[in-house]
């Protein structure tokens, strides 16, 4: 399993924009692909975005698309959430995932960070 840890969720109203970054302490990310996954209260976590470290194009779920940007630094030691023109619907506990592959049924997860888009 991968220690990873999210930051940069918070309150914003609709149609702003949020920034979240996914660090791993100490580790450098050489293969696989890094991602974000989003739970609402009351609902399963859904996959949101993903990022080849090594190659690849990102992936988008529909309903963020042309709005969320996935992006890693050079130093392949950080992942990126821009987020936006957010909505209401975008509320929920945001999560960071590490796998071979993403989307996949079984990521290490980072605990969660809060976004919020008041209305």
């Amino acid at each position: 399993q991968v220690q990873l840890q999210e930051s940069g969720g918070g309150l914003v109203q609709a149609g702003g924009s949020l920034r979240l970054s996914c660090t791993s302490p100490g580790r450098v990310f050489n293969s696989g692909a890094i991602g974000w996954y989003r739970q609402a209260p009351g609902q399963e976590r859904k996959f949101v975005a993903a990022l080849g470290w090594r190659r690849g194009d990102p992936l988008y779920a529909d309903s963020v698309k042309g709005r969320f940007t996935i992006s890693r630094n050079d130093a392949k030691t950080a992942a990126y959430l821009e987020m936006n023109s957010l909505k209401p619907e975008d509320t929920a506990v945001y999560f960071c995932a590490s796998a071979a592959n993403l989307p996949s049924s079984n990521p290490s997860w980072g605990p969660g960070t809060q976004v919020t888009v008041s209305s």
